[in-house]
Protein backbone atom coordinates (compact mmCIF):
# COMPACT_ATOMS: atom_id res chain seq x y z
CA UNK A 1 0.00 0.00 0.00
CA UNK A 2 1.06 3.56 -0.57
CA UNK A 3 -0.43 6.86 0.52
CA UNK A 4 -0.18 10.28 -1.08
CA UNK A 5 -1.96 13.57 -1.70
CA UNK A 6 -3.60 13.36 -5.10
CA UNK A 7 -4.29 15.98 -7.74
CA UNK A 8 -7.56 16.75 -9.51
CA UNK A 9 -7.01 14.05 -12.14
CA UNK A 10 -8.30 11.45 -9.65
CA UNK A 11 -11.44 13.44 -8.71
CA UNK A 12 -13.88 11.04 -10.37
CA UNK A 13 -12.55 8.12 -8.31
CA UNK A 14 -12.81 10.16 -5.11
CA UNK A 15 -16.36 11.28 -5.93
CA UNK A 16 -17.44 7.66 -6.52
CA UNK A 17 -15.91 6.59 -3.20
CA UNK A 18 -17.68 9.50 -1.49
CA UNK A 19 -20.95 8.13 -2.88
CA UNK A 20 -20.06 4.71 -1.46
CA UNK A 21 -19.55 6.40 1.92
CA UNK A 22 -22.88 8.22 1.83
CA UNK A 23 -24.70 5.12 0.59
CA UNK A 24 -23.25 3.07 3.44
CA UNK A 25 -24.50 5.65 5.94
CA UNK A 26 -27.96 5.65 4.35
CA UNK A 27 -28.12 1.83 4.27
CA UNK A 28 -27.10 1.40 7.90
CA UNK A 29 -29.31 4.13 9.32
CA UNK A 30 -32.30 3.71 7.02
CA UNK A 31 -32.44 7.50 6.63
CA UNK A 32 -31.58 9.35 3.43
CA UNK A 33 -29.13 11.85 4.92
CA UNK A 34 -27.55 12.63 1.55
CA UNK A 35 -28.43 12.94 -2.11
CA UNK A 36 -25.04 12.98 -3.81
CA UNK A 37 -24.91 13.97 -7.47
CA UNK A 38 -21.79 12.23 -8.86
CA UNK A 39 -21.08 14.65 -11.74
CA UNK A 40 -21.44 17.59 -9.33
CA UNK A 41 -19.21 15.85 -6.77
CA UNK A 42 -16.54 15.31 -9.46
CA UNK A 43 -16.71 19.00 -10.48
CA UNK A 44 -16.55 20.16 -6.86
CA UNK A 45 -13.62 17.86 -6.06
CA UNK A 46 -11.70 19.09 -9.12
CA UNK A 47 -12.43 22.70 -8.22
CA UNK A 48 -11.59 22.35 -4.52
CA UNK A 49 -8.34 20.46 -5.16
CA UNK A 50 -7.26 22.80 -7.97
CA UNK A 51 -7.86 25.87 -5.82
CA UNK A 52 -6.19 24.49 -2.70
CA UNK A 53 -9.45 24.45 -0.73
CA UNK A 54 -9.39 20.69 -0.26
CA UNK A 55 -6.60 18.15 -0.02
CA UNK A 56 -7.21 14.47 -0.61
CA UNK A 57 -4.92 11.85 0.92
CA UNK A 58 -5.46 8.59 -0.95
CA UNK A 59 -4.55 5.00 -0.13
CA UNK A 60 -3.49 2.93 -3.10
CA UNK A 61 -3.27 -0.77 -3.87
CA UNK A 62 -1.16 -0.69 -7.03
CA UNK A 63 -2.82 2.15 -8.98
CA UNK A 64 -6.31 1.65 -7.51
CA UNK A 65 -7.52 4.11 -4.88
CA UNK A 66 -8.89 1.98 -2.03
CA UNK A 67 -9.50 4.73 0.49
CA UNK A 68 -9.26 8.44 1.01
CA UNK A 69 -9.45 11.23 3.51
CA UNK A 70 -10.54 14.67 2.33
CA UNK A 71 -9.16 17.49 4.45
CA UNK A 72 -9.70 21.24 4.48
CA UNK A 73 -8.33 24.06 6.56
CA UNK A 74 -10.43 26.09 8.95
CA UNK A 75 -9.74 28.73 11.58
CA UNK A 76 -11.21 29.43 14.99
CA UNK A 77 -10.56 31.20 18.24
CA UNK A 78 -11.21 28.08 20.33
CA UNK A 79 -8.59 26.14 18.35
CA UNK A 80 -6.23 29.10 18.63
CA UNK A 81 -5.60 29.32 14.93
CA UNK A 82 -5.64 27.12 11.86
CA UNK A 83 -6.77 23.52 12.08
CA UNK A 84 -7.81 20.74 9.73
CA UNK A 85 -11.22 19.19 9.25
CA UNK A 86 -11.46 15.67 7.87
CA UNK A 87 -14.56 16.17 5.74
CA UNK A 88 -14.83 12.64 4.37
CA UNK A 89 -12.97 9.46 5.23
CA UNK A 90 -13.63 6.13 3.53
CA UNK A 91 -11.92 2.81 2.99
CA UNK A 92 -13.38 0.15 0.69
CA UNK A 93 -14.84 -2.54 3.02
CA UNK A 94 -12.62 -5.41 1.85
CA UNK A 95 -9.52 -3.39 2.86
CA UNK A 96 -10.72 -2.35 6.32
CA UNK A 97 -9.14 -5.27 8.17
CA UNK A 98 -5.72 -4.59 6.62
CA UNK A 99 -4.90 -1.44 8.66
CA UNK A 100 -5.43 0.75 5.58
CA UNK A 101 -7.53 3.18 7.63
CA UNK A 102 -4.97 3.27 10.43
CA UNK A 103 -2.14 4.18 8.07
CA UNK A 104 -4.34 6.60 6.15
CA UNK A 105 -5.15 8.47 9.39
CA UNK A 106 -1.43 8.52 10.27
CA UNK A 107 -0.64 10.07 6.88
CA UNK A 108 -3.37 12.67 7.38
CA UNK A 109 -1.91 13.52 10.81
CA UNK A 110 1.55 13.95 9.25
CA UNK A 111 0.01 16.18 6.57
CA UNK A 112 -1.67 18.26 9.31
CA UNK A 113 1.67 18.63 11.09
CA UNK A 114 3.31 19.81 7.85
CA UNK A 115 0.61 22.51 7.63
CA UNK A 116 1.32 23.46 11.27
CA UNK A 117 -2.33 22.98 12.17
CA UNK A 118 -3.10 22.92 15.88
CA UNK A 119 -5.58 20.06 15.64
CA UNK A 120 -7.71 17.85 13.41
CA UNK A 121 -11.46 17.55 13.77
CA UNK A 122 -14.02 15.28 12.17
CA UNK A 123 -17.63 14.28 12.50
CA UNK A 124 -18.53 10.61 12.71
CA UNK A 125 -21.56 9.05 11.04
CA UNK A 126 -24.60 8.41 13.29
CA UNK A 127 -24.30 6.13 16.30
CA UNK A 128 -25.09 3.46 17.36
CA UNK A 129 -24.92 2.27 13.74
CA UNK A 130 -21.33 3.47 13.48
CA UNK A 131 -20.01 2.67 16.98
CA UNK A 132 -17.09 0.79 15.41
CA UNK A 133 -16.18 3.93 13.47
CA UNK A 134 -16.03 5.93 16.70
CA UNK A 135 -13.87 3.20 18.25
CA UNK A 136 -11.58 3.30 15.21
CA UNK A 137 -11.01 7.05 15.56
CA UNK A 138 -10.49 6.76 19.33
CA UNK A 139 -7.94 3.98 18.85
CA UNK A 140 -6.09 6.36 16.52
CA UNK A 141 -5.87 9.21 19.04
CA UNK A 142 -9.07 11.17 18.44
CA UNK A 143 -11.15 12.26 21.44
CA UNK A 144 -14.90 12.65 21.69
CA UNK A 145 -15.70 16.31 22.25
CA UNK A 146 -19.48 15.97 22.56
CA UNK A 147 -22.34 17.62 20.83
CA UNK A 148 -24.14 16.80 17.62
CA UNK A 149 -23.48 17.56 14.02
CA UNK A 150 -26.17 19.98 12.96
CA UNK A 151 -27.08 21.68 9.71
CA UNK A 152 -29.30 24.43 8.44
CA UNK A 153 -30.12 24.10 4.75
CA UNK A 154 -30.03 27.39 2.87
CA UNK A 155 -32.53 27.09 0.02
Amino acid sequence: MRYKIIDKSRSEEIAKLAVCLTNEIIERTGIKHFDVDVPLAVDLCENYVSNGLYSVMAAFDEDKIIGFGAICESHSLYAEGAFGIVQEFYVIPEYRSNDVGKYLIQEIIEFAKSKEWRRLELCTPPIPEFDRTVEFYQSNGFEITGGYKMKYVIA
